[in-house]
């Protein structure tokens, strides 16, 4: 289809017009191929993605890898927990030319451990292949990140800012970029971080290929996308088909915000928990909690935006270790983040937007694995609980008496 020329000299779609309506719906027409083989993947990224332990591609790898090899647009959109991150490794992996030593895929997400989170992945599946991947992320040493992009490696998996104050050092050389990936994209086309994009996407060339990934894609960011993408592929899934099967809801009427405390502790004296997340609205509220919860022995962290970088790093990695079991945090954990033991979610506060519901109880029943999900909710917050049932054709009981026995 060709491409029709706009204001910023960069291309944008022909097929929709500025006041065309996207049809929200299946992703009609698109090939699933059911072998990592089939989809000509080379022999090295095979033996990566073997032993990162996939057997077979996952519903999102089936639909969405091919075209993303075959150079098309692709908006992307699975369930939480279903591999979104392995098939952006994989493209990536597959994508890059590793004899030249310049960036030629960029992936940027919401948050810094999602951006950690991708690299490594990246650079597990590419090991064989021998990907060269770096985080470019706020927070880190800035001669650190100069030293490696100066040093040569295919691919970058940042932050907004960080990537954006790279490439005006002119550490981060675009010229051989060929493929971007917004991660969380519903995130990063919002409010908080679309001019960062917008920055960081005036210096890519003009002949780029654009993919968002995302679980939830509201209606308003797939008419925004005919400015930037040609034709794009579009694999989307319908609203009540987002939430996960294998995740249990339920909410408990505390009536009271002062009662949440004691309902919360009366909830752990009740349950053997592998490993849960607790998430509160405010940063202030996640240190007054984790407060709290230790004067009353119970052992946790607890991890926030305001958090140095290096201590947000140890408290990941003693979370995913299982050496801390109870995580408390705001929704900069809601998004991407993956700990395969995370049996249950608890939402002391119900959160501020529909979309971040579905992230948030994604974090538990991680690629298949069954999971619980806990709204805390006072009298106020009854009308926002069923706001969120009817938004995606759910249902979200009262947890009952035995939950002990379910989970």
């Amino acid at each position: 289809m060709a491409s029709t020329a706009n204001p910023s000299g960069r291309r944008r779609v022909g097929g929709a017009m500025d006041g065309e309506k996207l049809v929200f719906g299946s992703s009609e027409g698109v090939e699933t191929i059911g072998s990592f083989e089939e989809m000509g993947i080379s022999e090295n990224v095979l033996r990566g993605i073997y032993s990162y332990g996939y057997e077979k591609p996952s519903a999102i790898q089936q639909r969405a890898v091919m075209p993303i090899l075959q150079g098309r647009d692709v908006i992307a959109q699975a369930q939480s927990g279903t591999g979104k991150t392995s098939t952006i490794a994989l493209s990536v992996c597959q994508v890059v030319d590793t004899r030249c030593r310049e960036v030629q895929a960029l992936i940027l997400s919401p948050t810094r451990e999602l951006a950690s989170q991708t690299r490594k992945t990246i650079q597990a599946i590419g090991l064989h292949a021998n990907v060269q991947a770096h985080a470019c992320i706020g927070g880190k040493s800035l001669g650190e990140d100069m030293r490696k992009l100066e040093h040569g490696v295919h691919v970058v998996s940042g932050t907004p800012g960080r990537v954006f104050d790279m490439i005006k050092r002119r550490s981060l050389r675009t010229r051989a970029i060929k493929l971007l990936i917004l991660d969380e994209s519903d995130e990063m086309l919002g409010r908080g971080f679309k001019d960062q994009i917008y920055d960081v996407y005036r210096y890519l060339p003009p002949d780029l290929q654009v993919c968002l990934v995302s679980a939830t894609l509201p209606r308003e960011l797939l008419e925004m996308t005919t400015k930037f993408m040609t034709d794009p592929v579009k694999i989307l899934v319908k609203r009540d088909e987002l939430t996960l099967d294998q995740i249990k809801q339920y909410f408990v009427n505390v009536e009271k915000e002062d009662w949440k405390f004691e309902t919360l502790c009366d909830l752990f004296d009740t349950l053997t928990i592998t490993q849960a997340v607790i998430f509160c609205n405010t940063k202030q509220k996640v240190d007054s909690l984790s407060d709290k919860l230790r004067r009353e022995n119970f052992s946790l962290s607890s991890m926030h935006g305001d958090m140095p970088q290096r201590e947000r790093d140890q408290i990941m990695n003693q979370f995913r270790s299982g050496e801390s079991r109870v995580l408390v945090t705001t929704d900069v954990w809601a998004r991407g983040i993956d700990v395969q033991q995370v049996s249950l979610v608890i939402n002391y506060d119900l959160p501020n937007t529909r979309e971040l519901y579905i992230h948030r109880i994604g974090r538990s029943g991680r690629f298949g694995r069954k999971g619980v999900a806990i709204n805390f909710v006072t009298n106020e917050d009854l009308k926002i609980l069923r706001d969120i049932e009817q938004y995606y054709s759910t249902q979200i009981d009262e947890m009952p008496a035995n939950l002990a026995d379910l989970i």
